[in-house]
């Protein structure tokens, strides 16, 4: 294929094997200046690692990597960012306890005579650097203040804080809510027409139909083509990425409620900080019914759930599953009353990563007979129980159980906890962002799953901040504002205007 100086990013024939796994088969890249550009693949296919090897985070087997035009051995990311590379990685990697200054300085600091660090040049640079291109970032905040779309943000200025001309955007709106995404786009074409060129990985179909001009489609570590987005629409991109027609709509038949599994009055939650998150809230879950909570992220959706497991204290209410108080128990206690939880952060909360993929299938439920004896396992029977696991949520790549957790892609991760969690076969379900950084094939399945447990007549709390995803497959729909549940609605009774307007603390039911 043709080099040229047309393109900010050239990647010919890139090969890249895992042990005996192929994770991209002689791939294809090519990325024209001050365009928005989006790699699209399911779960697995192998676009983060296409944008580690750009980073240099991973080397090519074969293949070639061109930046404007001219051959690029790009050995580490310190030589990536030499050459005008930045990364911005779908899980940030800030210090929670240092400000927005003195994250974006990190490892490139800004020292005056004798090597002391001037802080305030430091800072009046990162000012400086945030308003010229408009983010509104107060460079005095620590992160653990600043709300996650404003984190995303920092990670950004960080790379142009370092001369980055090219720009990758791994899932950049995975975690980000509706007003922020907007605010995101916007700040992506603004860079472009100041000369960025940026690089988007995503899953989501309207948003690189809002923001990219070209998309580049990966399969299962296979090149199937690029194509102009404005010729594109989102049922077009849907099939090309998994290879089939793919269901955009969720379908479900009416739900049928039976008794009240979960029932919360009057709860009252405080964060680590004493400051209450949730606010005599009350919420009922029946069995054989989805009650999706929506909210903008920091409402007290997090601590909502930390109540519900017994991972926090509560201030005041109760918490009653199956008729029986679980509040400031234990969460084995919250478990073995058959409640199973997809946690919001699948690193944080969900995964054991330098694990095995078949010891993170049973990690609740080690002390069982059936995976051995006490504290020891029998790996032939674990082996077995997770190759089923892996064969039914289609985790990728197959054959991945003796694998270490961590070499799996997010959205295998992703699938791997709601197999996990499934396989419980519990009451009651929490499902929180329970597609956060899944394809269109595997949300399609997730919502299946959901569906399926509903209708077995499990109670499921759905917490999503995407609102198409809890308009869709709730049939309930409760508002969260506040700590506290400010409208509550039949699915179909209420339109995402309104929802909005509740979210953001406007209105009334």
């Amino acid at each position: 294929m043709e080099v040229s100086s047309e393109y900010a990013v050239q990647m010919h024939g890139i090969l890249k094997k895992f042990g005996a796994f192929t994770a991209l088969d002689h791939v294809d890249l090519d990325v024209k200046r001050q365009t928005v550009h989006a790699i699209l693949g399911e779960n697995g296919a192998g676009k983060t690692t296409l944008m580690n090897i750009l980073y240099g985070l991973y080397q090519a087997d074969e293949g070639g990597v061109f930046i404007n035009g001219e051959e690029a051995q790009i050995t580490s990311p310190t030589e990536a960012i030499r050459r005008g590379i930045g990364m911005v990685h779908q899980h940030f990697m800030l210090v929670e306890n240092f400000t927005v200054t003195e994250n974006i300085i990190l490892g490139d600091e800004v020292c005056g005579a004798a090597g002391v660090l001037d802080m305030k040049k430091a800072r009046e640079e990162v000012l400086a650097i945030s308003q010229e291109y408009g983010f509104d970032v107060d460079p005095d905040a620590r992160i653990e203040d600043i709300s996650v779309g404003m984190q995303q943000r920092v990670e950004i200025l960080k790379a142009l804080y370092r001369g980055a001309e090219i720009l990758i955007l791994d899932e950049p709106t995975a975690v980000l809510t509706p007003p922020e995404i907007e605010k995101l786009i916007e700040i992506m074409h603004d860079l472009t027409s100041k000369g960025k060129t940026i690089i988007i990985i995503t899953h989501k179909l309207k948003e690189i139909l809002e923001s990219a001009d070209e998309c580049s489609i990966i399969r299962r570590g296979v090149y199937m083509g690029k194509v102009d987005v404005k010729e594109s629409n989102e049922t077009d991109l849907a099939s090309r990425m998994v290879g089939r027609n793919v269901n955009l709509k969720v379908e479900k038949t009416k739900a049928h409620p039976g008794e009240v599994l979960l029932s919360i009055r009057r709860l009252t939650v405080a964060d680590e900080r004493g400051i209450d998150q949730v606010r005599e809230l009350d919420l009922d879950v029946r069995s054989g019914e989805i009650v999706g909570l929506a909210g903008i992220d920091g409402n007290g959706q997090q601590e909502l759930v930390d109540a519900i497991c017994s991972l926090i204290k509560v201030k005041a209410g109760r918490i009653m599953v199956g008729g029986h108080e679980v509040q400031n128990t234990t969460p084995r206690n919250v478990f073995e009353h058959a409640v199973a939880t997809i946690p919001s952060d699948r690193h944080r909360w969900g995964l054991v990563l330098p694990m095995m993929v078949e010891e993170n299938t049973v990690l609740e439920r080690h002390g069982e007979d059936l995976f051995g004896k006490g504290i020891m396992l029998d790996y032939d029977k674990l082996h077995e129980y997770t190759h089923t696991l892996v064969e039914r949520f289609d985790i990728r790549p197959s054959g991945c159980e003796q694998e270490r957790m961590s070499g799996l892609s997010g959205g295998n991760q992703q699938k791997a906890i709601i197999a996990r969690q499934v396989s419980y076969v519990p009451d009651i379900l929490i499902a929180f962002q329970p597609t956060r950084g899944l394809d269109v094939g595997a949300i399609e399945f997730v919502h299946k799953t959901l569906i399926a447990e509903r209708d077995r007549g499990a109670a499921i709390l759905l917490i999503s901040y995407e609102l198409d995803e809890v308009m869709d497959v709730s049939d309930t729909i409760d508002v969260i504002y506040h700590g506290k549940i400010v409208g509550s609605f039949e699915q179909g009774t209420v339109d995402e205007k309104e929802l909005g307007l509740l979210m953001a603390g406007g209105g009334s039911q």
